[in-house]
């Protein structure tokens, strides 16, 4: 009797897991992070980027899978998104504090770095120039022949701001965000 309840009773629990499991959505394939640009580590953030990794896994990335001269979503998924929590010069332009979603146009010795006012957008399949916030054009870098497996974006102080770090392969790109 008592076997019957313990089996009773673990297949109640395996069965309620399994309905909780199903609740969730599957893991994605490229993980959303945030990367935030701010003083210290207890300091509140001035910028914050939510974006998606997608991994390199063998592939060609910047002129193949990321084509040149075309607008990228820069990231998986989504199109990221940047918050200003202040007012900041990007490029000579002074984008005010608020949302925008990041869009890049990759090339092989510049990209052009886009700030735009849709949000919510999935991917680059709707982006729309005329909501352009600002428009500047970064040279690329090389991170020395260091393969970066998962696109990532990240922050350096500099002086008046803050440099942008995008990288994924073996490419590098700083955008500047100067108060």
């Amino acid at each position: 009797m008592k076997i019957k309840m313990i089996a009773v009773l673990v297949l109640g629990i395996v069965f309620n897991l399994s309905d909780l499991q199903a609740q969730f959505a599957p893991i994605q394939k490229s993980p959303t992070d945030i990367a935030y640009a701010k003083a210290d580590r207890r300091a509140a953030p001035t910028i914050k980027v939510i974006y998606s990794r997608p991994m390199k896994k063998g592939r060609d990335i910047f002129g193949s899978l990321v084509p040149f001269d075309k607008v990228w979503r820069t990231g998986a998924d989504e199109a990221t998104e940047v918050k200003l929590f202040q007012d900041y010069k990007v490029g000579d332009k002074l984008v005010k504090a608020g949302t925008y979603s990041l869009f890049t146009i990759p090339g092989e010795k510049e990209w052009t770095i886009i700030l735009n006012s849709a949000l919510d957008e999935w991917g680059h399949y709707s982006y729309d120039e005329s909501k352009d916030v600002a428009r500047i054009k970064v040279p690329v870098a090389s991170t020395s022949n260091k393969e970066v497996e998962a696109f990532g974006i990240g922050f350096k102080a500099v002086d008046k701001g803050y440099h942008m770090l995008l990288g994924w392969d073996t490419t590098l790109v700083e955008v500047p965000f100067y108060n």
